[in-house]
């Protein structure tokens, strides 16, 4: 339970920290690939093995990870590109309703079970998504020719924690772990350094302290995210679509609250009744699994 708790906090100080950035006016593509190397940066540290640089290639979930690190700074330019187009709002729908693809590979690919309670559960959670991240009256309106960006985002976000099970459960030793994310950010740090290269020779770069601080301040808790989720999947508490539910509807819970508290965010009466399924559908889950 620990790890889970771990990732929910680490998901939340991801939301305070993009909050933050808005409010200092941080570059945020720039900040975010300083947080990607700092995220591999805190892998490596926390490697206990004996792997050099040339041994990183023959860990057999080496490719896979380079991969899941493009999609990584992929989905993060789709998500800046809905918000441009559609709203916050549809960007925090689209990633949170993306629990559904994990939660469907859990059920079909490992045969997990899916009881009553369970299942209730689970579209709970996705009713206090919704309403927990609507942030205006009217709910969220997507022009046709605008669907495709949210509905990449919701596949992109999905099939991202899909294969983080499905990696670490078939290729990922627990010793691994550190070393498994540390690639991945890796990944995604060397794509984004060549974006701003490019603005560079542009003549469109401009580089700011304020958002070396904010890549540091982001990084830490996106390594540990990532490190937690991994290590509740296999703490057994709950089987993988259980703590990708529980994980996702917590994460929305709290940041929430943590908005009302640090930031003074207003909720409309949807959004309280948001946290309130919120809380009905963890323990609904939680239920299913005793």
């Amino acid at each position: 339970m620990i790890y889970l708790l771990l990732s929910v906090l680490a998901s939340t100080l991801i939301f305070v920290a993009f909050k933050l950035f808005d409010r200092f006016k941080i570059n945020t593509l720039h900040a975010i690939i300083v947080n990607y190397l700092v995220a591999c940066l805190c892998g490596v540290i926390a490697y206990e093995g004996p792997a050099s640089v040339s041994d990183v290639p023959y860990f057999p979930w080496f490719y896979y990870t380079l991969g899941l690190g493009a999609l990584f700074i992929i989905i993060f330019n789709l998500m800046a590109l809905t918000t441009q187009r559609s709203g916050l709002s549809v960007v925090s729908v689209a990633t949170k309703m993306s629990v559904v693809i994990p939660v469907l590979f859990g059920l079909l690919y490992y045969n997990e079970e899916l009881g009553f309670f369970k299942l209730l559960g689970i579209i709970l959670a996705l009713a206090a998504v919704y309403l927990a991240s609507i942030k205006t009256k009217k709910g969220i309106s997507i022009e046709r020719k605008n669907l495709i960006y949210p509905a990449l985002v919701f596949l992109g976000s999905g099939i991202i924690d899909t294969s983080i099970k499905y990696l670490e459960d078939t290729y990922v030793a627990d010793t691994d772990v550190p070393l498994f994310s540390a690639v991945i950010f890796s990944a995604a740090f060397t794509i984004g350094i060549s974006i701003m290269l490019i603005q560079a020779v542009r003549g469109t770069f401009r580089f700011q302290l304020k958002t070396l601080i904010g890549g540091v301040a982001l990084g830490i808790p996106n390594y540990f995210s990532i490190y937690f989720i991994v290590q509740a999947l296999r703490s057994g508490i709950l089987d993988s679509s259980g703590i990708f539910t529980v994980n996702n509807v917590a994460i929305v819970m709290l940041s929430t609250i943590v908005g009302i508290l640090l930031f003074k965010e207003r909720l409309l009466r949807k959004n309280w009744l948001g946290i309130m399924l919120a809380v009905i559908s963890i323990f609904l889950v939680a239920v299913a699994k005793w």
